[in-house]
């Protein structure tokens, strides 16, 4: 298929590109790099556009054919989303509107939606099933469930098919070594760990050691990049028009903050000094995805099950470039 990745320059939409280019697909990156790296796209595969150009989306699909849209862009800082929910509410919902309707313009109906386990909230149950309800608490998590609700929406009444896919921790990085996490400033905890281990940081602050989990650290669940594009490409083959599918994907193994350090410590050889600070507001305790429904539906299961595995990837990327893309 021709397929264009909004976002596509960034993490996880880069490696959700390869991915289908790999798998034999027509892919096209549509992508502003305000957080996106060129680097991390084929040469010749960039379209350097912004969503809210409903013009620059129409010709995008039109020129170049495009029959289904995976769609990544997306502001994703839940602190940020906060304090800016101006920002949120433009980019992440505005301007999927726009999307959404120049694809109804150049009759491409099929859509594979990159949402969030924010979309639940503080979950009352653990594992979280796609039967949770959807209690968002801060603007981002909201900005991705009024999105899902217009994609059930175009779905009843244009035809479109969608899969929303609600990811739990993206980590890891290409087993090649060569696609990887290059945020700036770096949130997510794996890289922040590894910059320690690489003398880039002094230490890793620990927020909060007194939760009601057994090394009193909060836990997540973290599943590898390269298995949420697989999850992608299964559910790009499962459309069906006027129909949409809400999976969540993780790993279904939760990971304490205390054991992904342990993991970096042990796949890097360094010993990475950590320091304890007060919890951050907002924080729950535990968040573990119940993915049977994914494996039903798509036939999907993670590759990438242990910590370890999963840090290696990050290691090698993070060995190899030092700077993020800038290192080359």
């Amino acid at each position: 298929m021709r397929i264009l990745v909004t976002g596509g320059a960034g993490y996880i939409g880069s490696h959700a590109a390869r991915y289908l280019s790999r798998a034999g697909h027509d892919v096209w990156v549509y992508d502003n790099l305000v957080y996106g790296h060129r680097q991390a796209v084929p040469p010749g595969r960039l379209i350097v556009a912004d969503l809210h150009d409903a013009a620059q989306i129409q010709d995008a699909l039109t020129r170049h054919q495009i029959e289904a849209v995976m769609h990544f862009a997306a502001f994703a800082a839940v602190g940020e989303s906060v304090e800016h929910p101006d920002r949120y509410y433009q980019n992440n919902v505005v301007n999927t509107l726009k999307l959404l309707d120049a694809m109804r313009s150049a009759d491409v109906k099929k859509i594979v939606f990159s949402s969030t386990t924010a979309t639940y909230g503080v979950p009352k149950r653990i594992p979280i099933d796609e039967n949770e309800l959807q209690l968002p608490i801060n603007p981002y998590g909201f900005s991705k469930l009024v999105v899902e609700r217009a994609l059930h929406d175009y779905a009843k009444a244009y035809g479109f098919a969608f899969a929303a896919l609600r990811y739990f921790n993206a980590a890891g990085a290409s087993p090649d070594g060569d696609l990887g996490e290059d945020h700036t400033p770096e949130t997510h905890l794996i890289p922040v760990v590894l910059q320690v281990a690489l003398g880039q940081r002094e230490k890793v602050w620990i927020y909060g050691n007194d939760y009601p989990t057994p090394d009193g650290t909060c836990i997540r669940d973290y599943v590898h990049v390269d298995d949420l594009a697989d999850a992608h490409l299964k559910a790009l083959q499962k459309l069906e028009t006027g129909q949409g599918i809400c999976l969540n994907l993780g790993t279904g193994r939760g990971c304490s903050v205390q054991a992904v350090i342990d993991a970096c410590r042990k796949v890097t050889g360094h010993p990475i000094p950590t320091e304890i600070a007060v919890r951050r507001p907002g924080d729950p305790p535990e968040l573990v995805a119940d993915a049977t429904r994914a494996r039903d539906v798509l036939g999907w299961s993670p590759k990438y099950t242990d910590m370890e595995s999963i840090v290696r990837t990050a290691w090698r990327w993070h060995q190899q470039h030092p700077q993020g893309y800038a290192t080359s």
